[in-house]
């Protein structure tokens, strides 16, 4: 990169400190350096000088200056920095996960309870096994978008930067279409339809959390369609989010009065139900995605169902043949 770039802020890099994006982005920058780019004002997120660990918000436009990075440049401490340990099993784990591998991309279909990216509470996490799906590249795929911790499915890894650069542009685009499954308790009224409420983040004793309707929000819109229903216990519901807003589709089927089975975070003790056939972890998993690939033709991809969703499938008798095409034209999809 040799001269000054403007990238605008991904609804998949919504809430990430903006050091981690460049980590993400430009994995040959050093931290020291990206400190000194921040402290002289090089860097700069709407114009304005910014931290290291300034939270991103969607449409922020990141001013990138001249980097010129070459590797092999790089004082040795850099450029011989020891890569992370990953356990023989995590690895096993992880690489188990690839749904699909080429010379661009990986597809993963990411199980419960593992999150994408680090914390100060979470030592295991799949940032910090990437080094296990370099299969036969230099360089370790990247991140080019997220899924919360709890939530199963398909994630999207590039496998060099080029291919990053475009997804990244794919996702901000709006090109990539995204269709999630869950088990929500109690059955939506209407049964179909679009849900348009504002999102916003609100800090408190119990930590960050997302709220509905705040006069702060941002635009939040989803789509949904309910494909079974066991009596008025639960139901089947079909989401696909417009926007990419933290927590989006927990909330919005919260504001349904219709509560995804197993968060707690949300739902409260509405979010479960007394059965002891069904587990209580979160009952959302990214099902199917449809992008541009970087090598130029479309590509859609469907992840089979962790195991605690199929077993609450089987208990309620929902069929998951019923829906069929999850990218078929239909009206509740229309935009």
């Amino acid at each position: 990169m040799s001269k000054v770039t403007t990238i605008q802020v991904a609804g998949a890099d919504v809430g990430m400190r903006l050091d981690r994006w460049f980590k993400q982005q430009f994995p040959d920058l050093s931290h020291a350096r990206l400190q000194k780019l921040l402290r002289t004002g090089q860097v700069r997120v709407d114009g304005g000088r910014v931290k290291s660990g300034t939270r991103l918000e969607e449409g922020q436009e990141i001013r990138i200056p001249p980097l010129n990075i070459d590797v092999f440049s790089l004082p040795k401490s850099e450029n011989e920095k020891a890569k992370p340990v990953i356990s023989k099993a995590d690895a096993k784990d992880i690489q188990g996960c690839v749904l699909h591998r080429d010379d661009d991309i990986i597809i993963l279909n990411k199980p419960p309870g593992l999150a994408v990216q680090g914390g100060s509470r979470l030592a295991r996490h799949l940032d910090g096994m990437l080094d296990a799906l370099r299969f036969e590249m230099e360089e370790k795929p990247r991140l080019v978008h997220r899924l919360d911790k709890d939530t199963s499915g398909l994630l999207l890894l590039a496998r060099h930067s080029l291919a990053a650069r475009m997804l990244t542009q794919a996702f901000r685009g709006k090109e990539v279409r995204k269709i999630y499954w869950s088990v929500v308790v109690g059955v939506p009224t209407p049964e179909h339809g679009k849900i348009d409420l504002p999102l916003a983040k609100l800090s408190g004793a119990g930590g960050e959390k997302v709220v509905a309707s705040a006069p702060e929000g941002k635009n939040a819109l989803t789509l949904y369609h309910t494909a079974d229903q066991a009596g008025s216990q639960a139901a089947w519901v079909v989401f696909e989010p417009l926007t990419g807003r933290t927590h989006q589709l927990r909330v919005h089927a919260q504001a349904l009065g219709t509560p995804i089975l197993g968060d707690g975070k949300y739902g409260r003790r509405g979010a479960f139900l007394d059965n002891k056939d069904i587990a209580s972890r979160l009952h959302l998993h990214a099902r199917a995605l449809r992008f541009p690939h970087p090598a130029g033709h479309w590509m859609e991809m469907v992840a089979p169902l962790p195991d605690h969703i199929r077993r609450t499938f089987e208990v309620f008798g929902f069929d998951p043949k019923k829906e069929g095409d999850p990218f078929l034209a239909s009206p509740w999809f229309e935009k």
